[in-house]
């Protein structure tokens, strides 16, 4: 009996599923049996990635930026000029310059400020600078890197039109790089800081007080806490009279120069000037070395007057400096609040029963 017409269909088809397989294994095996050949690498490279190169270029000025400031901070030290406003402010000038014409960031204020903090991790241990330096010059660093950053960044992005501003400014930071060179200030370099207090005790009392070593304390200020400033630990010495010398220890100075050792740091003040009376006194201190304060002030004398006042006894110290950083329109008022609290420091310190 024949089949049915849908059975032998099926019987072709499956034969004909069949055949197409072994022809289709015959032929991959034919392919995998061929030899490929060498391998080529493609005619032309993917294109590089607009991030990929705006990161290159960044990492190229910034780098760039760092090793132009460390030469130019190398070549003021040489020649002397490293307390003058050349280097603190030509120097976070050049990096934000630098990064921003060289690397084209899309923020050049924020590339600028992390290449200042860059830099001021490496300039401790390559310049061999202190803690103290660099806190205090911190700010000045960022304000210079920030203020040139956002100037550079709108010249380049107004174009033609944006120059008018740059050129108004250029002016300016010539002046401000010119202080400190060639003895140039805007600000007179000697200033002093004083402070007063009121004590419940005589003159006498006062008086004695001043004579006899005193018992160092702990800074009460926060700025000198947080700077942090040398802290006197020891004092030899007494008297009141002309000719009395004080001879002042100090924490040693750790410098963050690689391989730095602490290094014991010291004042010498002897009294130039003595005058007691019933109803108060004056005593002048003269600074003939110093150890301490060099790298931060030229710190030449100290004068102390008391007086009777109401119940008690007003004391008042002066401190007597002259201005060796620059610019004078930042370094100035840190240093002239720097020696006021340094100023209530003693007066709290020489005085019989505390400051009221």
């Amino acid at each position: 009996m024949p089949a049915p017409h849908g059975s032998q269909h099926g019987r072709h088809d499956h034969r004909d599923h069949r055949d197409h397989r072994e022809h289709r294994e015959h032929r991959d095996d034919a392919v995998g049996d061929a030899d490929p050949g060498p391998l080529t690498a493609p005619e032309h490279r993917a294109p590089e990635l607009p991030a990929t190169r705006r990161a290159r270029l960044l990492l190229a000025g910034v780098l760039l930026s760092l090793f132009l400031a460390m030469l130019l901070a190398r070549a003021l030290g040489e020649a002397g000029l490293e307390q003058t406003a050349l280097f603190y402010v030509g120097v976070p000038a050049l990096v934000a310059v630098t990064v921003t014409l060289t690397a084209r960031p899309r923020t050049a204020v924020g590339v600028a400020l992390a290449t200042t903090t860059i830099g001021l991790a490496l300039a401790g241990p390559l310049l061999d600078e202190g803690v103290v330096c660099l806190v205090i010059a911190a700010p000045l660093l960022y304000g210079v890197a920030a203020a040139v950053g956002v100037a550079v960044q709108r010249v380049r992005e107004r174009g033609p039109g944006g120059r008018a501003p740059a050129l108004v400014a250029a002016p300016l930071l010539a002046v401000m790089l010119l202080e400190g060179v060639g003895g140039v200030s805007l600000l007179p370099r000697e200033d002093a800081g004083s402070a007063s207090v009121v004590v419940d005790a005589s003159v006498d009392e006062v008086a004695t007080a001043l004579a006899s070593a005193p018992d160092y304390g702990p800074f009460r200020s926060a700025f000198l806490r947080a700077v942090p400033f040398p802290h006197p630990v020891h004092a030899a010495g007494a008297g009141l009279e002309v000719g009395a010398v004080r001879e002042v220890e100090f924490t040693p100075r750790r410098s963050l120069g690689i391989g730095a050792e602490p290094t014991p740091r010291a004042m010498a003040l002897e009294v130039v000037r003595s005058e007691a009376r019933d109803d108060g006194g004056a005593v002048v201190f003269a600074v003939t070395d110093d150890t301490t304060l060099a790298r931060w002030m030229d710190l030449h004398q100290a004068e102390v007057i008391w007086w009777a006042e109401g119940t008690g006894v007003r004391v008042t110290w002066t401190l007597r400096y002259t201005r060796t950083f620059d610019p004078s329109w930042y370094f100035g008022p840190v240093q002239r609040y720097a020696t006021d609290q340094a100023a209530a420091y003693l007066a709290a310190t020489f005085t019989p029963d505390g400051a009221r």
